[in-house]
């Protein structure tokens, strides 16, 4: 009886984030075509350490199309030659401009800090924040300027085409489609403005200055490590709208380029999503039981009776559907779909190990940069800047 409910259980859990993929995939949509005049965007780059990959990230913004556009980099006391990078830029291009960022103050994260300086800076009233490793497509900020003004929300976002290179990136990084469409209500998040649906993608950001002042913007976030979370929900809280767009060819991105660097980079945001306390052992029932449970059970299918067999298999059908359809529409390996459960294991790994670290007093840091532990910050939204 235990055997079977668990057979039963693991289908249970695998069928949710199969149904919840199937059924977002028509509102996940690809923002239209450019539309009439040339909006003016602000394009803005915080860059700490980014010396390989801030050049092409500055000149893919430059040869936008059907956008008028200027491109402000904020040099976050980096330690090799982002500003000098920048700087030449900047002589060769008047819509290119280098702000040198302030001291980090007691309270803010790095990256939020550089965003609200940036904001402070901009010229334009439309506001595009972008991580230096992303690279845009020709009409992608036409593009996503066009779903902005469709869907009238006052914050949009959207995951762009993530290139992976090591095995490593391969079966964890492709998960954030996994994530975002297998457990997210899209439909629902449309109609609802409550702020627990509120999601993004801290790789790239559309606001309106508008939107932005209402919402405090990043400094309603500023001790976060977390903004693709974080801020979505920050703008729902104010009132304000957010919605999201498949993005795959809008821009795309390889976040990181070595298994330490994705282990890291993925730990050290892990309390404020699926590795915090309070979510940690749900996410792991979740992901466990309906992506890794489903093939260990397979492991002894000649054990299995005949009525226990079937929802393994199921289960296991199930569980590499969403991974195997993503393959195609968001081009990603097709051998990290195939081994999914090894990918979602690996993601639940770096999720355990960043809490562990936290409860220890050593959290995860980033460029230099150690977060404060979790459990001594404010709850969510309650340190907003009045």
């Amino acid at each position: 009886m235990i055997v079977t409910t668990i057979c039963v259980m693991a289908c249970v859990l695998a069928a949710i984030p199969a149904y919840m993929y199937l059924r977002n995939g028509a509102y996940y949509v690809t923002p239209p075509g450019p539309g009439d005049g040339e909006p003016h965007v602000s394009v803005l780059i915080p860059a700490r350490n980014e010396e390989a990959s801030i050049g092409p990230a500055i000149e893919s913004a430059l040869v936008s199309r059907d956008v008028e556009v200027e491109v402000v980099v904020l040099d976050d006391h980096s330690t090799d030659e982002t500003a000098g990078v920048v700087r030449a830029a900047a002589n060769q291009d008047s819509r290119v401009r280098l702000l040198q960022g302030a001291e980090l103050p007691p309270g803010w994260s790095g990256k939020q800090h550089a965003c609200y300086q940036l904001a402070l800076a901009a010229q334009y009233d439309i506001f595009v924040f972008l991580d230096a490793d992303v690279r845009l497509e020709h009409d992608g900020l036409a593009r996503l300027v066009a779903f902005q003004l469709s869907s009238r929300a006052d914050l949009v976002s959207g995951v762009p085409r993530q290139i992976t290179g090591t095995l490593l990136e391969k079966l964890v990084i492709p998960l954030i489609h996994f994530l975002l469409l297998g457990y997210l209500p899209v439909w629902i998040m449309r109609m609802i403005n409550h702020p627990a649906l509120g999601a993004g993608c801290g790789q790239l950001f559309l606001t309106t200055r508008a939107g932005y002042a209402a919402s405090n913007g990043h400094a309603a976030i500023r001790d976060s490590f977390h903004d693709g979370v974080k801020l979505p929900r920050a703008y729902r809280r104010a009132g304000l709208r957010t919605d999201l767009c498949d993005a795959t060819q809008v821009a795309s991105c390889r976040m990181y380029h070595s298994a330490g660097q994705l282990w890291n980079g993925l730990a050290k945001n892990a309390g404020e999503g699926i590795g915090s306390a309070a979510a940690i052992v749900p996410w792991t029932v979740l992901l466990g039981g309906g992506a890794v449970l489903p093939f260990f059970l397979a492991m002894g299918y000649k054990s299995l009776a005949v009525h226990q067999r079937w929802p393994v298999v199921a289960a296991c059908l199930l569980a590499l559907l969403p991974r195997l359809l993503a393959v195609r529409r968001f081009h990603q390996s097709l051998l990290g779909a195939i081994l999914h459960p090894v990918g979602i294991f690996l993601l639940l790994a770096i999720q355990w190990y960043a809490l562990a670290r936290r409860l220890i007093g050593r959290p995860v840091g980033w460029k230099g940069r150690v977060q404060p532990p979790i459990m001594d910050r404010p709850s969510d939204g309650s340190d907003r800047c009045r």
